[in-house]
């Protein structure tokens, strides 16, 4: 009991700064504490969006900019990279400056790169502001799960980090139907500008209902900063050239440099203190079983995530002769499966252990994945389509909110900020591996022949890396600090 007593006072352990100012007492009663996610979540949803929404308005994109394949490839992927390279420190900046600072100059910088990218006047000012967005995504994203796991009780985090979960879910899944259908009526363009008074909102809202913590004093380690950034620019980098690179020698050599870079990454957090700096990344929180077993899990959803929108897309409009619009709607039975099951999910987790629901909406995911495989290789037609990704909308309402619970909820105070740094930097690498691998595949495929085939096949990839969350998520236990809920 006294752990969790620890656990929920206000102030960081070991460096946190001595209160010259008064901060609210943790956690915050609940009508305070859930406006305070409301806020966060409406950004974290609109940068998530991004990541999807963009992929649908391509072929408009390049038709109307007069873009080369290689320029509209990476319109997408230098946001991915510029989103993934800084998450390990700009977690921890949450932590240095307070993650209510953080995230109101991420969600800045956010907005106004939206409305550079919507005015681009060429290619090169679009993918530079698209460049510049990621960078405030990155900024703003670990800390909604900090501050969650700040500010709720340890008996609501389920639902709180059920909310937080869903809404990375929901937004992964809104992407390709908001895409299609704004592309359709408005232009590209406006894929970009909805950004914009939402940010605002966002700002807004965050200002009035989100809380301070009191900050670190000690400084970060600089060392550990550079190797981390370094280390996961050489992997995102190599993964996302790749392909068009014909996976050759320098990739490889990126590859195995990234991970030397990690190795020495690793060894220097367990040095950090004894030059009077913080750790980047504490080695101590990976003690916490659910929290290391949890991350092998987001890689895996990360990985599905991201992979398999393009497929399934190309298939669509492709094979079935679909425009954007018609096959974004194709999703809508996935969205709103997630939509209406996601608020019981959260209210369940609480009450169950999130591992094993964790692992129930995996297993599902992979099912419907096979399924839809099945479906494109053997073309039985949209209805099997349609209940394909009816199970997948399931699968993923059963994931992301008791994942999310399983991994962080166990976490102190004072390791927030890395842990979800360390969270969200394991999801967006699943991410950029996930398309790069399905991408290849897919490449591969097409050469071969049939269409429906390739993309069926790509599929069957992710549904094997699934396997992985499977098994992660069933060796998770309950979390310590198992508490009754209230009626």
């Amino acid at each position: 009991m006294s752990d969790k007593k620890q656990d929920l006072t206000s102030s960081a352990a070991g460096s946190a700064a001595p209160q010259t100012k008064a901060y609210p007492a943790m956690p915050l009663p609940e009508k305070q504490a859930w406006p305070a996610l409301i806020a966060l979540c409406i950004g974290f949803f609109m940068i998530l969006l991004d990541q999807t929404i963009v992929a649908v308005s391509t072929p408009a994109l390049q038709a109307d900019m007069g873009a080369s394949y290689n320029e509209v490839i990476w319109v997408t992927s230098v946001y991915l990279l510029t989103f993934a390279v800084p998450l390990l420190v700009t977690g921890r900046l949450g932590d240095k400056y307070g993650p209510k600072n953080v995230y109101v100059a991420g969600m800045v910088i956010f907005t106004v790169s939206s409305l550079a990218c919507g005015l681009a006047p060429d290619m090169f000012t679009l993918i530079i502001a698209r460049g510049v967005q990621g960078l405030g995504a990155a900024l703003l994203t670990p800390q909604t799960m900090a501050t969650i796991n700040r500010i709720f009780a340890f008996e609501r985090r389920g639902a709180a980090l059920g909310v937080w979960g869903s809404t990375a879910g929901l937004a992964s899944l809104a992407g390709p139907i908001l895409g299609g259908v704004i592309t359709e009526n408005w232009g590209w363009q406006w894929v970009f500008y909805i950004n914009v008074p939402i940010g605002v909102i966002s700002v807004i809202a965050v200002m009035k209902y989100v809380p301070e913590f009191p900050p670190l004093t000690r400084p970060l380690d600089p060392l550990s900063i550079v190797l981390s950034i370094v280390a996961v620019f050489f992997l995102v980098f190599a993964f996302q050239e790749g392909e068009g690179a014909g996976w050759a020698a320098w990739v490889w050599i990126m590859i195995v440099a990234a991970f030397a870079l990690f190795a020495w990454f690793i060894y220097q957090q367990s040095r950090a203190e004894k030059s009077g700096n913080d750790p980047l990344v504490p080695l101590e929180i990976f003690k916490f079983r659910n929290f290391s077993l949890g991350n092998i899990c987001i890689m895996a959803m990360g990985f599905t995530v991201a992979g398999t929108p393009l497929p399934i897309m190309l298939y669509f409009q492709q094979a079935h002769g679909m425009n954007a619009m018609e096959a974004g709607f194709m999703m809508v039975p996935q969205a709103l499966m997630a939509a209406v099951l996601s608020p019981f999910v959260g209210k369940l987790v609480d009450r169950s252990n999130p591992g094993l629901m964790a692992a129930l909406g995996f297993s599902t995911v992979a099912v419907s994945i096979v399924l839809l495989s099945m479906v494109m290789i053997f073309d039985t037609g949209l209805v099997w389509a349609l209940v394909s990704m009816t199970l997948l909308g399931i699968g993923n309402a059963f994931v992301w909110a008791p994942n999310s619970t399983s991994t962080m909820r166990d976490l102190p105070h004072k390791f927030m900020g890395a842990g979800s740094g360390v969270f969200n930097t394991t999801r967006q690498l699943g991410s950029v591996i996930g398309a790069a691998a399905i991408g290849a595949v897919m490449q591969i495929r097409l050469a071969a022949g049939d269409e429906g085939a390739a993309f069926g096949q790509a599929l069957l990839l992710a549904a094997a890396v699934l396997v992985i969350g499977i098994v992660a998520s069933t060796m998770a236990g309950k979390n310590a600090h198992p508490a009754p809920v209230k009626p």
